[in-house]
Protein backbone atom coordinates (compact mmCIF):
# COMPACT_ATOMS: atom_id res chain seq x y z
CA UNK A 1 0.00 0.00 0.00
CA UNK A 2 1.42 3.53 -0.91
CA UNK A 3 2.39 5.35 2.96
CA UNK A 4 0.08 8.35 1.47
CA UNK A 5 -2.77 6.00 1.55
CA UNK A 6 -2.50 4.76 4.88
CA UNK A 7 -2.75 7.74 6.75
CA UNK A 8 -5.44 10.64 6.37
CA UNK A 9 -3.25 13.57 6.01
CA UNK A 10 -1.41 13.24 2.25
CA UNK A 11 1.95 13.63 2.67
CA UNK A 12 2.00 13.79 6.26
CA UNK A 13 4.13 10.78 7.95
CA UNK A 14 1.03 10.23 10.41
CA UNK A 15 -1.65 11.97 11.62
CA UNK A 16 -0.50 12.42 14.95
CA UNK A 17 2.59 14.27 13.60
CA UNK A 18 0.46 16.63 11.23
CA UNK A 19 -1.25 17.25 14.59
CA UNK A 20 1.88 18.49 16.47
CA UNK A 21 3.26 19.96 13.47
CA UNK A 22 0.31 22.17 13.66
CA UNK A 23 0.44 22.73 17.12
CA UNK A 24 3.99 24.05 16.63
CA UNK A 25 2.98 26.44 14.06
CA UNK A 26 0.10 27.75 15.87
CA UNK A 27 2.43 28.08 19.11
CA UNK A 28 5.27 30.10 16.89
CA UNK A 29 1.97 32.58 15.39
CA UNK A 30 1.26 33.40 18.95
CA UNK A 31 4.90 33.73 20.13
CA UNK A 32 5.67 35.80 17.16
CA UNK A 33 2.71 38.27 18.71
CA UNK A 34 4.12 38.17 22.22
CA UNK A 35 1.53 35.21 23.68
CA UNK A 36 4.24 32.64 25.00
CA UNK A 37 2.01 29.54 25.24
CA UNK A 38 2.61 25.37 26.77
CA UNK A 39 1.84 22.26 25.53
CA UNK A 40 -1.01 20.35 26.94
CA UNK A 41 -2.18 23.31 29.27
CA UNK A 42 -4.38 21.22 32.27
CA UNK A 43 -7.04 23.68 33.31
CA UNK A 44 -9.69 22.68 36.14
CA UNK A 45 -12.95 22.29 34.33
CA UNK A 46 -16.53 21.44 34.61
CA UNK A 47 -20.12 22.18 35.96
CA UNK A 48 -21.00 23.43 39.05
CA UNK A 49 -18.27 22.53 42.27
CA UNK A 50 -17.67 19.47 40.86
CA UNK A 51 -14.17 20.05 38.23
CA UNK A 52 -11.74 17.95 36.46
CA UNK A 53 -8.08 19.06 35.05
CA UNK A 54 -8.60 18.72 30.80
CA UNK A 55 -5.25 19.07 29.11
CA UNK A 56 -5.68 22.31 26.37
CA UNK A 57 -3.30 21.84 23.36
CA UNK A 58 -1.75 25.17 24.21
CA UNK A 59 -2.32 27.59 26.87
CA UNK A 60 -0.64 30.15 29.60
CA UNK A 61 -1.99 30.39 33.21
CA UNK A 62 -0.31 33.67 33.78
CA UNK A 63 -2.04 35.28 30.39
CA UNK A 64 -5.37 32.82 30.91
CA UNK A 65 -5.70 31.58 27.58
CA UNK A 66 -6.51 28.12 26.43
CA UNK A 67 -6.27 27.25 22.88
CA UNK A 68 -7.25 24.48 20.93
CA UNK A 69 -5.43 23.30 17.58
CA UNK A 70 -7.61 21.70 14.72
CA UNK A 71 -5.84 20.79 11.26
CA UNK A 72 -8.30 19.34 10.08
CA UNK A 73 -9.13 19.59 6.27
CA UNK A 74 -12.27 18.78 3.45
CA UNK A 75 -12.03 15.19 2.65
CA UNK A 76 -10.20 14.52 -0.81
CA UNK A 77 -14.18 14.39 -3.02
CA UNK A 78 -15.09 17.86 -1.36
CA UNK A 79 -17.15 15.96 1.55
CA UNK A 80 -17.16 16.80 5.10
CA UNK A 81 -15.37 15.28 7.16
CA UNK A 82 -17.67 14.43 10.19
CA UNK A 83 -16.13 12.64 12.89
CA UNK A 84 -13.94 15.42 12.84
CA UNK A 85 -16.48 18.10 13.15
CA UNK A 86 -17.31 15.94 15.79
CA UNK A 87 -14.28 16.34 17.85
CA UNK A 88 -14.44 19.91 17.07
CA UNK A 89 -17.93 19.95 18.86
CA UNK A 90 -16.31 18.09 21.55
CA UNK A 91 -13.63 20.96 22.17
CA UNK A 92 -16.56 23.77 22.25
CA UNK A 93 -18.16 21.57 25.40
CA UNK A 94 -14.67 21.80 27.20
CA UNK A 95 -14.81 25.57 26.57
CA UNK A 96 -17.95 26.34 27.55
CA UNK A 97 -16.98 24.18 30.95
CA UNK A 98 -13.72 26.66 31.04
CA UNK A 99 -13.42 29.15 33.26
CA UNK A 100 -15.13 31.79 32.64
CA UNK A 101 -12.03 34.42 32.95
CA UNK A 102 -9.62 32.47 30.01
CA UNK A 103 -9.93 33.56 26.77
CA UNK A 104 -10.49 30.83 24.37
CA UNK A 105 -8.78 30.39 21.18
CA UNK A 106 -10.07 27.50 18.10
CA UNK A 107 -7.20 27.69 16.07
CA UNK A 108 -8.06 25.90 12.52
CA UNK A 109 -6.17 24.82 9.50
CA UNK A 110 -7.61 27.34 6.56
CA UNK A 111 -9.18 24.76 4.47
CA UNK A 112 -11.11 25.93 1.26
CA UNK A 113 -13.72 23.90 -0.61
CA UNK A 114 -13.69 25.53 -4.17
CA UNK A 115 -16.84 22.98 -4.82
CA UNK A 116 -18.86 24.25 -1.64
CA UNK A 117 -16.93 28.28 -2.08
CA UNK A 118 -16.39 27.71 2.01
CA UNK A 119 -13.66 27.09 4.51
CA UNK A 120 -13.98 24.29 6.93
CA UNK A 121 -14.28 26.99 9.52
CA UNK A 122 -16.65 28.83 7.90
CA UNK A 123 -19.11 25.22 7.09
CA UNK A 124 -18.42 24.58 10.81
CA UNK A 125 -19.77 28.14 12.39
CA UNK A 126 -22.55 28.19 9.87
CA UNK A 127 -23.71 24.68 10.45
CA UNK A 128 -22.75 24.10 14.40
CA UNK A 129 -22.43 27.57 15.05
CA UNK A 130 -25.17 27.26 18.14
CA UNK A 131 -23.18 24.66 20.00
CA UNK A 132 -20.46 27.62 19.86
CA UNK A 133 -19.85 29.89 23.16
CA UNK A 134 -20.23 33.36 22.74
CA UNK A 135 -16.31 33.69 24.39
CA UNK A 136 -14.72 31.52 21.42
CA UNK A 137 -12.48 33.29 18.98
CA UNK A 138 -11.84 31.34 15.76
CA UNK A 139 -8.62 31.85 14.30
CA UNK A 140 -7.74 30.12 10.31
CA UNK A 141 -4.13 29.32 9.90
CA UNK A 142 -2.63 29.90 6.24
CA UNK A 143 0.03 27.50 6.36
CA UNK A 144 0.98 29.52 2.73
CA UNK A 145 1.18 32.66 3.86
CA UNK A 146 2.20 31.21 7.95
CA UNK A 147 -0.29 33.84 9.10
CA UNK A 148 -3.85 33.33 10.70
CA UNK A 149 -6.79 35.72 10.73
CA UNK A 150 -9.75 35.84 13.51
CA UNK A 151 -13.02 34.95 11.50
CA UNK A 152 -14.92 34.47 14.77
CA UNK A 153 -16.08 37.09 16.37
CA UNK A 154 -14.65 39.58 13.74
CA UNK A 155 -11.86 41.95 15.14
CA UNK A 156 -12.57 45.98 14.76
CA UNK A 157 -10.15 47.03 12.09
Amino acid sequence: MNRDMTHQRVGAISNAHAGREFEANARQFFANRGIALNQNLKVMVGIGAQKKGHAFDLGCDAQKIIVECKSSTWTTGSNIPSAKLTVWNEAMYYFSLAPADYRKIMFVLRHECTKRGLTLAAYYLKTYGHLVPSDVEFWEFDEMARDASCIRPALEA
